[in-house]
């Protein structure tokens, strides 16, 4: 089982967090943040990574720090968890419709962080969320996990429904790409022979 587990303490954030990435979207999210626990549920249960999240934030100065920290310690997790990247599809690209809403995420485990954000939203809040920080966690999450991740906004009006349809993608997208090629279980799928971050090359 690919598993990894981080405990991450600062003075604006304590956090446990584990995943399984051969897990069948079993969840258990606690960030204080409603909204944010909803999109991590949909997180899990889409790309049936097993999630257990527990967050204690400074909530009391505004939801940064816990949305940001979120984003870093499960990238780093679902990181350790891959440990060498052996076997992994690497690639994953899914679209997620949600009523008038059509988003679509692409990714690739690459070991360079990268994201590329298209997404936009007429309010500044969605329940107790700021909107502005849905791009901070996609920031936070693929700079953490090392893969480069574009996420499109192709069309839609609702905020709720845009910013739910993109956590689905990337689930989707998250759950192609870690998976276990068994036609190349063996292999690193890299001419390098290497995910480990370089600048060129693939």
């Amino acid at each position: 089982m690919r598993t990894a587990t981080i405990a991450r303490k600062t003075k604006e954030t304590e956090i446990d967090v584990t995943v399984n990435l051969d897990g069948t979207g079993v969840y258990t999210v606690s960030t204080g943040i409603g909204f944010l626990d909803h999109m991590l549920e949909q997180l899990s249960r889409h790309s049936l990574i097993d999630l257990d999240v527990k967050i204690v934030g400074d909530l009391h100065v505004d939801q940064h720090h816990t949305t940001e920290d979120s984003g870093i310690a499960i990238g780093e997790a679902i990181s350790r968890a891959l440990g060498d990247r052996r076997g992994i599809t690497r690639y994953g690209t899914a679209y997620a419709p949600m009523d008038e809403t059509l988003t679509r995420a692409a990714i690739d485990i690459s070991g360079r962080p990268f994201l590329v954000w298209k997404a936009a939203f007429s309010q500044p809040r969605l329940g107790e969320m700021d909107t502005e920080l849905f791009e901070h966690w996609f920031h936070a999450f693929s700079g953490a996990a090392g893969i480069t991740l574009h996420v499109e906004a192709l069309y839609g009006r609702n905020n709720h429904h845009i910013i739910e349809s993109a956590f689905k993608a990337l689930a989707r997208a998250l759950r192609q790409a870690v998976e276990i090629d068994p036609r190349k279980a063996d292999a690193i799928p890299s001419t390098k022979g290497t995910l480990g971050g370089s600048a060129t090359g693939d």
